[in-house]
């Protein structure tokens, strides 16, 4: 079993690297970050469709708390955690590394490890998974229309809208409650961290996004068109 997964991982990280290589020829005049975006959001996607396909039950998904991992949800993590490392070079190569970013990544590297040494509390972390993810392919479509001249377009604004919303509802909302039912159940106490500090990177974030929300609506008050 945990030969299977080290290859997933293995080869995970192999899938990534070249998604990104195939995208920095496809669009070889944009960025170093263009190309990145697109793998993230590929990887974005592909999270909540296999955190989705791996809840056991629609009535309760997070239910049995504190139990043994599935396959499905522990292959789930895997290809994440492939990602997260790839992620990780990926912006130390593009000299992109912020603080809280690196926090975000190195905690969810550390839990998603504990997860699949421990086998235990799947559902909590695909749950985790899950809503972290359900915000990123607009975070990211958001950077990739300003890069090709849309910054200003409706569908920036859209995908500002989205994003907001989304993150908001699931990090702030569905976020703590997980982070309650991780915190509550029996799991490892690595675990029982992880799910604290993703929480708390998720807190800073929205508060980022709050105080550009509200620097924005003072400088249209005070502009003089």
């Amino acid at each position: 079993m945990e030969d299977y997964f080290t290859k997933t991982i293995g080869l995970g990280l192999i899938s990534w690297t070249t998604a990104f290589l195939i995208f920095r020829r496809i669009f070889s005049n944009q960025s170093f970050e263009f190309s990145n975006r697109l793998v993230s959001t590929l990887h974005a996607t592909l999270a909540v469709t296999l955190a989705s396909l791996s809840v056991q039950d629609w009535k309760c998904p997070l239910c049995p708390y504190a139990s043994t991992s599935s396959h499905p949800q522990m292959q789930a993590l895997a290809v994440s955690l492939s990602y997260l490392i790839y992620d990780v070079v990926c912006c130390l190569f593009d000299e992109r590394v912020g603080l809280d970013n690196t926090i975000h990544h190195l905690v969810s590297i550390v839990g998603i490890t504990a997860s699949l040494y421990y086998q235990k509390c799947g559902s909590e972390l695909v749950a985790a998974l899950w809503v972290t993810e359900l915000s990123s392919p607009f975070l990211h479509l958001r950077e990739l229309l300003k890069e090709v001249g849309y910054k200003d377009s409706a569908l920036n604004l859209a995908a500002d809208i989205l994003f907001g919303a989304i993150f908001t509802v699931a990090r702030m909302v569905v976020g703590p409650y997980i982070t309650y039912i991780t915190l509550s159940a029996d799991n490892p106490l690595l675990i029982k961290a992880m799910g604290l500090g993703l929480q708390l990177v998720s807190a800073f974030w929205f508060y980022k996004i709050i105080a550009l929300i509200i620097w924005l609506h003072q400088f249209l008050s005070c502009a003089d068109f």
